[in-house]
């Protein structure tokens, strides 16, 4: 589904990440753990190609789509438009109508009765939600996600985390987190990988590994 090999990315002489090697399964859901600028982001905006690797090659076997930390929802436009903005923008030519595409999205996120409403509205998990339906619109195969979790409480994160584990089941999407949270992360992850100064430092399996957590803590 992914393989990434050698990559190694560059900011001012400096290396965010280096020599990067790793494969990712097709529908598994992989963590990305770490301490703050350790590369999680970056990461995570190479594979989508929003920043271009120095070395090494990233070959991914279908579309990708991100959600933002901060959601990046156009505050000016509905949840509904917020969702078929994009997509109509770019197919503009095809004729499809995306309104029936998104408002199914919707429903099947709990959100259908937020269509018409406007970000501002919105509580911090819905605005999530809203993110991740935007992010579907596009049918990816792998779905990549910066902080998920980031700026809500204890409820809402575990509702998070049951939601992106239905979402993986019910559209047999690769899931890939970028979080500071290790707890959210042994929660969710079928495998987390470390990253410290750019690099791999860890690669394992939190359902098999006694005391992930504690594990996790010595790297940061």
């Amino acid at each position: 589904m992914l393989k990434i090999r050698d990559v190694c990315k560059i900011f001012n002489h400096t290396k965010v990440l280096e020599n990067i090697n790793l494969d990712v399964k097709k529908s598994s859901i992989l963590g990305i753990a770490g301490p703050s600028g350790c590369g999680k982001s970056t990461f995570l905006r190479c594979i989508q190609k929003l920043e271009p690797i120095d070395h090494g090659t990233i070959e991914c076997g279908g579309r990708t789509g991100f959600m933002f930390q901060d959601f990046q929802l156009f505050p000016h436009m509905t949840v509904l438009q917020n969702l078929t903005y994009a997509p109509t923008l770019k197919n503009k030519d095809s004729g499809k109508d995306y309104k029936k595409q998104a408002e199914g999205m919707l429903g099947d996120l709990g959100m259908a009765s937020k269509a018409n409403e406007y970000p501002n509205t919105l509580s911090g998990g819905q605005k999530q939600r809203v993110a991740l339906a935007r992010s579907l619109m596009t049918q990816p195969d792998i779905l990549l996600c910066d902080e998920p979790t980031s700026g809500l409480d204890v409820s809402t994160t575990m509702d998070v985390v049951a939601l992106l584990q239905s979402v993986g089941e019910q559209f047999g999407i690769t899931i890939i987190i970028a979080s500071h949270d290790l707890d959210f992360l042994t929660k969710i992850s079928d495998r987390i990988v470390l990253l410290k100064d750019g690099a791999i430092a860890v690669d394992m399996d939190p359902r098999t590994d006694g005391a992930p957590i504690d594990f996790l803590k010595r790297y940061y």
